[in-house]
C-alpha cells in the first residue's frame, strides 16, 4: 500500500496533510517520492536550520549511535556536560544552567514551572497572537481561540495582553504575576518583530515588579534572525529562555536556558526521561558547531535582508504587507494564504501559512542564493496570477 494511503488509514487525523510524500533531503532542498525536487521554505517548520541531513550531523549521529543512546539525567555522561558547557559558553549572558527536554512545548512547559516556582506567584501574563506548543500548560499561554477552546478549561492563572503595547503589559502586571511569557518575533501569530524598545521595556517592568521574563526562542534562536539569539537585537537578558526546532539540527530536542534570578532547583520538582540523552546532545553539538563554524546568523541577516527587499518590490493587489527578520520572513495578504501555497508547491516551493493570510518563509540558513531568487521569481508569478 502506498505511504499515503497507509497514514490516512492509520495516523489520528489531526495533521491537515497535503498532497505530497516527501522521502529525501539535502541542504534546503526535499525530494517526492517520485524524484522531484523541492526548495524547502517549511524546513519542519523551522526545525531545518543547518539545512536537511548536514554531514557533520549525520557523522555525529552515527558515531553517538555505536556508542550510547540513552542515558537518563540521574547519571553523568561525557556528551551532555560537553553541551551544557557550550550552552552556557553561547547563551547570553548570565543564563549558564540549562534544563533539557525534547521540544519547545517542553522547554515552555519546563519554563512556566520554574517561574512559579522560583517567585512563589501563579500568575503568567502572554500576547494575543502568541503561540508557544500545544500541551496544557504552553496551550494555556497560547492565544489563537481555534488552538485553546476544544481543550477548556486549560490551566488557571494565564491572561493576555496585545503584543508589543508596553501600557498593557503593565497594567496587567501585579504582585501575582510570576512571568511575562513572550516572543521576540510573533511566528504563527504573523511574523511579527517587536519594536524597539518593547523588549528593554518588559524586562524593566518585570525586575520592577519581582516577575521574571522568559523569552520563547523556539523559532527564532539560533540564527534564524541574523543573530544567534533574537533577544540581543534588543540587548536585552532574559531571565529564562526556551529552545528548541533546530537546536540538534532536526533530532528533537528542547532547552530552557536559566539566569541568575532562577536559584538552584529542588531535586525532583522536574524531570524528562528522554531530555539530555547522549545522542541528541552529539546532534545538537554538531548543529552549534555549523552555525558557528559556517557563520549562518550573519548569513541569515544578509540573506534576510536581500529576501525582503525583493519581496517588498513586487507589485501585487494581493500584498498587505512583508515583514521579518533574518530568515523569518512573513507576506501578509489580503485573502486566504492556503490556494498560494499549493501554486507555490505546484511550481517546486514549499511554505508554510501564518495564520490564515500569511505566507511564511522559513528556509534552512544554508539555503543557497540561487535557490531563494527562485522562490522569490515563484511568489511573484503566483501572486500576479
Amino acid at each position: 500500500m502506498p505511504a499515503n494511503e497507509t497514514e490516512r488509514l492509520h495516523t489520528s487525523g489531526v495533521y491537515p496533510k497535503r498532497d505530497l510524500e516527501v522521502v529525501r533531503g539535502e541542504g534546503a532542498r526535499v525530494w517526492d517520492a517520485s524524484g522531484r525536487a523541492y526548495i524547502d521554505c517549511v524546513g519542519g517548520h523551522g526545525v531545518a536550520i543547518v539545512g536537511h541531513c548536514h554531514p557533520a550531523v549525520v557523522a555525529a549521529i552515527r558515531e553517538q549511535a555505536g556508542r550510547l543512546i540513552t542515558c537518563p539525567e540521574v547519571f553523568y555522561n561525557d556528551r551532555r556536560a560537553e553541551l551544557l558547557a557550550r550552552l552556557a559558553e553561547l547563551a547570553p549572558e548570565g543564563l549558564a544552567r540549562a534544563f533539557l527536554c525534547n521540544s519547545g512545548a517542553e522547554a515552555v512547559e519546563g519554563a512556566i514551572k520554574f517561574a512559579r516556582l522560583a517567585t512563589g506567584r501563579p500568575g503568567i501574563v502572554a500576547t494575543m497572537r502568541g503561540f508557544h506548543g500545544r500541551t496544557l500548560g504552553a496551550l494555556s499561554a497560547t492565544w489563537e481561540p481555534k488552538y485553546r477552546e476544544p481543550f477548556l478549561p486549560l490551566v488557571p492563572g494565564f491572561s493576555h495582553v496585545p503584543f508589543d503595547n508596553l501600557e498593557k503589559l503593565a497594567a496587567a502586571v501585579s504582585d501575582e504575576t510570576a512571568a511575562v511569557l513572550v516572543e521576540v518575533v510573533q511566528g504563527e501569530g504573523g511574523v511579527r518583530p517587536a519594536s524597539v524598545g518593547y523588549l528593554a521595556g518588559a524586562a524593566e517592568l518585570c525586575h520592577a515588579r519581582g516577575a521574571l521574563l522568559i523569552v520563547d526562542e523556539v523559532q527564532t534562536g539560533l540564527g534564524r534572525t541574523g543573530r544567534l539569539w533574537a533577544c540581543q537585537h534588543h540587548a536585552v537578558v532574559p531571565d529564562i529562555l526556551c529552545l528548541g526546532k533546530g537546536l540538534a539540527g532536526g533530532v528533537p530536542m528542547g532547552a530552557v536556558l536559566l539566569g541568575p534570578r532562577i536559584p538552584s532547583l529542588p531535586q525532583g520538582v522536574h524531570g524528562s526521561t528522554f531530555g539530555g540523552n547522549p545522542l541528541a546532545c552529539a546532534a545538537a553539538l554538531a548543529a552549534l558547531d555549523v552555525i558557528e563554524g559556517e557563520e549562518l546568523p550573519a548569513r541569515s541577516a544578509r540573506l534576510g535582508a536581500w529576501l525582503l527587499d525583493e519581496l517588498r518590490k513586487i507589485e501585487s493587489p494581493r500584498i498587505r504587507e512583508v515583514r521579518g527578520l533574518g530568515l523569518m520572513v512573513g507576506i501578509e495578504l489580503k485573502e486566504k494564504v492556503q490556494p498560494y501555497l499549493v501554486a507555490l508547491q505546484e511550481r517546486g516551493v514549499l511554505a508554510l501559512p501564518a495564520g490564515p493570510t500569511v505566507l511564511r518563509l522559513l528556509p534552512p540558513l544554508v539555503i543557497g542564493e540561487a535557490d531563494l531568487e527562485a522562490v522569490v521569481a515563484a511568489i511573484r508569478e503566483v501572486l500576479a496570477e
